[in-house]
């Protein structure tokens, strides 16, 4: 955990000191993750939500840009949810006490799944905390937000409705992990 936080620090702080960086994962098919449900524990592949635009958040309990995101997915979930949008927390946190303790303070009004090994985030490629990935309908990632400031929220609502009021007849496709 300790090496995992130091490379997520050193992301921050390099978004903090140059601001948002382009991800080159932008236009790919997304990977398709096995997570474990949080609180159900049943298995959840990325690839079910195919035809929804879903909303990737990695997120841990040590970050304090999490706890201020939930507000606003919260919120993004309530308002977008009946349109087709699914939001999916995905927590990396090496003790589930810990993610737990966090949803006390941070109640999720979306899925909250858990990334035991770390194996999604990788795919993802993960570089700081949080971390949001926006993919369309067709399952390519088609924006990817670092961290998490209020200032954020205008920007990320407008490319959820962006997403939402597309319309993709093929078929979708994603990414196998390899």
């Amino acid at each position: 955990m300790i090496n995992t936080r130091i490379i997520l620090v050193s992301g921050i702080v390099s978004l903090l000191a140059f601001g948002q960086v382009p991800a080159s994962d932008i236009g790919q098919n997304a990977p398709n993750c096995r997570l474990s449900g949080f609180s159900e524990g049943k298995d959840i592949d990325i690839a079910q939500y195919r035809g929804e635009v879903v909303y990737v958040d990695f997120w841990a309990s040590w970050c304090p840009p999490c706890a201020k995101s939930f507000g606003f997915l919260n919120g993004a979930y309530q308002e977008f949810q009946p349109r087709g949008l699914k939001i999916l927390g995905i927590n990396l946190d090496e003790e589930p006490s810990d993610a737990r303790a966090f949803l006390e303070d941070f109640p999720a009004q979306f899925d909250v799944l858990a990334d035991e090994n770390a194996a999604c985030a990788k795919l993802f490629d993960v570089k700081a905390m949080p971390s949001s990935y926006l993919i369309d309908r067709t399952g390519v990632i088609r924006h990817v937000h670092l961290g998490f400031r209020s200032g954020d929220t205008g920007q990320l609502t407008a490319l959820i409705e962006q997403l939402l009021a597309e319309n993709h007849p093929e078929p979708l496709t994603y990414a196998s992990p390899e």
